[in-house]
């Protein structure tokens, strides 16, 4: 990095910029989905999903060039990675399964990257930045569109599925890392900048506290729904 290139900086200009980003596209795509009839909602979904895999797939191919391969960061198997792979299936084939996973995962874990973001790199236009912030975006912008666009709802089935899912892919990161020692998905050890996992104990007892506290915000953020569909199934 040549001299005078400023670094990112967590909540200055660019992190607010972002952030005020984020909360703007998900409000706009929330009110477009809202306005889409018939055959539209299948064309915008499948755009949206184009879109998403245009912007992250040749960034991977990046990754994945001798000139930038690092076992340790190159592979896509960051929840972060992995939750626009799934919002990309998701805007696809709108399928419960893929939407349920999508909405826990781009609602509560994606905004935990955004509020403690773990990006020791330049600041915008470097590639890292816009990398970075692109993913999380697209994915929190997703969820939105599906959930409050379009009418998507979470359900009992979609929490149990997006718990498995997350707890599977957590005991396999335990083994890749274990393995290859890397640190993907942060269970081997916490990140090295502030976060959340700072306030829940050493390992392995944060990787426990934050399935549980993870399964009840997920209970919560399900509830709602679920109940309105109960008082309309009992009327």
């Amino acid at each position: 990095m040549g001299p005078g290139v400023d670094r990112f900086e967590p909540y200055g200009l660019s992190h607010w910029v972002l952030i005020a980003l984020i909360v703007a596209g998900s409000v706009t795509l929330v009110v477009l989905g809202r306005e889409l009839r018939g055959p539209q909602v299948d064309r915008w979904c499948r755009a949206f999903s184009v879109g998403v895999l245009a912007f992250n797939v040749p960034l991977l191919a990046y990754r994945l060039m001798p000139g930038q391969w690092d076992i340790a960061e190159s592979l896509p198997l960051h929840l972060c990675d992995l939750a626009w792979v799934v919002a990309a299936w998701a805007l696809w084939t709108r399928q419960p399964g893929p939407h349920a996973v999508l909405y826990f995962w781009g609602l509560t874990l994606t905004p935990q990257a955004i509020i403690t973001p773990a990006l020791d790199a330049p600041d915008f236009p470097h590639v890292n930045f816009v990398e970075f912030w692109g993913q999380h975006l697209l994915v929190i912008w997703a969820a939105a569109f599906l959930t409050w666009g379009i009418g998507h709802r979470p359900t009992w089935r979609g929490y149990w599925t997006a718990v498995v899912t997350t707890v599977v892919w957590g005991l396999a990161m335990l083994a890749f890392n274990d393995a290859a020692g890397t640190n993907y998905g942060f269970v081997t050890s916490k990140p090295e900048n502030p976060s959340l996992l700072d306030l829940m104990g050493g390992w392995p007892t944060y990787l426990a506290v934050e399935l549980v506290i993870g399964m009840a915000a997920w209970a919560l953020l399900t509830w709602p729904w679920t109940r309105h569909r109960e008082r309309v199934t009992a009327s």
